[in-house]
């Protein structure tokens, strides 16, 4: 689909985004970004620019279509926010296949067209090219390419893999029109417990930086423009060090605790993005508790209400000038079905919506993320309680991003292009070779890996659709020389509050029937236990257990690709992005904002056999 292009006297093409036949100059392409948005800006109405300080859930028609109903997630029909509410910031959930996103981007753009000034709408997303499936969180990868999870990539180590990952990602986004990516998170993964581990790039500050510059050299290039995918690198000052390792979308998890001392760790990554030029950047949910930042005692309320942060810190003293964007529904609870997920005004529960949206501007704030009460912004402005002035200020940060990204010049895709595009097999390659490289040999017995193709395998945990091709496979452990067992990280399920049940919190330890189903096995044939290591499960009761052979740690990774990895195809290069601890009682201990050095850790932050020389033993 193409944009109807007008030509002016010059014969410059341009779109006649407000109707009036004439090439206005921000509607003039030649023009640099910063002179058309300051020609549009007075253009528009308290009601449009107010519209452009909303991003909330849209959720796509799986037929291609606009849904113009209120869903379990997006609160209103589409019309409704675009046309009604002046909104042009959208984060998309569930896509049907490229083709049919593609259509339903075009027609979201089409629809954006019957605005005042037909501000183009820009489609955002969280992460979809991995395995997690967590509305809260991201999305698995469907049509796309799949790659192991972030964590995985952070346990491959290579720069030049997250620049190839990130610059895929970019194609098959720009195929179907998403334009910004509610992504790198480059918190660190120092809290063996946060259910967030696998959407970060690893524990060490100084690999994270380096892996969040590849991620957004891929995505948004040198400069934003109309190639990139504009970054929102997230979630700052470092979201990481969660009190008992709660996650802070919920109310029991609103602490972030410094208690080793850290914080200048889990903010070096953000510096170096921000001399990147990450489009945006979002504070996290959480609270800091006790925090001091040279010598200031910082306010004892969540992020995205904190001044001394956005303003203080990001603003003034690290010189950030781009978008800030909140964490989503900050102001109203959501309710969903007979769920509620509460507001995350944490320090600030006290305070009714308005003041909540008082106190996030006051911090600095340009968007409020997962919201569309353009209403309740509008009053604050006509009471006089903000100025409009303040409005101006964001506005122009957010157009001047849909300026740089070509939206206003040419927001529509081609569905066949999508098509052939979207997880064609070299992007699938690629992907496949990433998660078995990722794979992270812990400890090996002698001869036990790599998996030689002569030996009758039992596998395990796998699917029985696996494709296990040059293996024998055995359906009885006691007919095999060697057991492939996978198995998931332990975590506590939890559904009361809505989306709690997508995160994996609470204790790391297996329970004791699951290490007795794997003793069993591992008294028939050997056992090379795979652990899904989505969070840093305690191994302790496998690594001195007789039978086992080998175990292994993966990211994300297809059974194909474990067999891959295992076999030597696709040599494994994972190297531990986080700590093991080696019991509960340890993890209790541990300040959560340290890197490692629990204590008696079993494996440590780098640790991982290359199967050339695997050794017995850790």
């Amino acid at each position: 689909m193409k944009p109807d292009y007008l030509a002016s006297e010059d014969g410059t093409l341009f779109r006649d985004l407000n109707g009036n036949g004439i090439m206005d100059p921000f509607e003039d392409p030649r023009l640099p970004v910063a002179a058309r948005v300051e020609d549009l800006l007075p253009r528009l109405s308290l009601e449009e620019k107010a519209g452009l300080m909303f991003q909330t859930v849209i959720e796509a028609g799986q037929d291609g279509a606009l849904i113009e109903t209120a869903g379990a997630i997006s609160k209103s029909p589409t019309t409704t926010v675009v046309v009604g509410k002046r909104m042009n910031h959208f984060n998309v959930h569930r896509l049907p296949d490229a083709r049919l996103a593609a259509r339903w981007s075009n027609a979201l753009q089409k629809l954006a067209e019957r605005t005042p000034h037909g501000i183009p709408v820009t489609v955002s997303t969280d992460p979809r090219h991995a395995f997690v499936e967590n509305t809260g969180v991201s999305f698995a990868a469907g049509h796309m390419s799949q790659w192991p999870e972030p964590i995985g990539l952070g346990a491959i180590g290579e720069p030049e893999r997250v620049r190839e990952f990130a610059d895929i990602v970019r194609q098959e986004y720009l195929a179907v029109g998403i334009r910004a990516a509610l992504h790198p998170t480059i918190d660190l993964a120092t809290e063996p417990r946060w259910g967030r581990l696998p959407g970060t790039l690893g524990a060490d500050p100084q690999l994270v930086a380096r892996l969040g510059c590849a991620y957004l050299d891929g995505l948004q290039g040198e400069w934003v423009g109309p190639t990139s995918v504009a970054c929102t690198t997230k979630h700052f000052p470092g979201g990481g060090p969660q009190k008992d390792g709660e996650d802070a979308h919920f109310p029991y998890g609103r602490e972030q605790t410094y208690t080793g001392g850290r914080f200048w760790d889990h903010l070096e990554p953000f510096r170096v993005a921000i001399a990147k030029r990450t489009s945006a950047i979002m504070p996290y949910y959480g609270m800091p508790v006790g925090l001091e930042i040279d010598g200031e005692s910082i306010e004892e309320v969540g992020f995205g209400f904190n001044r001394q942060i956005v303003t203080g810190l990001l603003r003034e003293q690290l010189g950030f000038d781009g978008v800030v964007v909140t964490d989503w529904e900050l102001v109203n609870d959501n309710h969903v079905g007979g769920q509620v997920l509460p507001a995350r005004a944490w320090g600030v529960e006290h305070l009714d919506p308005e003041e909540r949206m008082l106190r996030i501007l006051d911090a600095g704030a340009d968007q409020f993320g997962g919201e569309e009460c353009v209403d309740l912004l509008l009053r604050l402005v006509r009471l006089g309680r903000v100025a409009e002035e303040r409005i101006d200020a964001s506005a122009r940060r957010l157009l001047t991003v849909k300026f740089e990204l070509g939206l206003f010049d040419n927001p529509y895709v081609d569905e066949d292009a999508a098509a052939a595009l979207v997880g064609n097999p070299s992007f699938r390659e690629a992907g496949h070779r990433a998660q078995a490289e990722s794979v992270t040999v812990l400890q090996a017995a002698p001869d036990a890996l790599p998996v030689k193709c002569s030996t009758p395998l039992y596998l395990d945990g796998f699917d029985p659709d696996t494709l296990a091709e040059g293996f024998e496979t055995v359906p009885d452990p006691a007919r095999a020389q060697l057991a492939l067992v996978r198995v998931n990280a332990p975590w506590e399920h939890r559904d009361r509050l809505f989306l709690e049940s997508g995160f994996h919190q609470g204790s790391l330890d297996f329970p004791e029937a699951e290490v007795e189903r794997i003793r069993a096995i591992a008294v028939k044939a050997p056992v090379v236990l795979i652990v899904n290591l989505d969070r840093a499960a305690i191994l302790t009761p496998f690594t001195t257990m007789d039978g086992i052979a080998g175990i292994v740690g993966v990211y994300g990774a297809s059974d194909e690709a474990v067999l891959d990895a295992l076999s030597g195809r696709i040599p494994p290069k994972g190297r531990l992005p986080f700590e093991l601890p080696s019991s509960m009682d340890a993890v209790r201990e541990h300040a959560p904002d340290s890197i490692g050095g629990s204590r008696d850790a079993l494996f440590r932050v780098g640790h991982g056999i290359s199967l050339s020389n695997a050794l017995p033993g850790v």
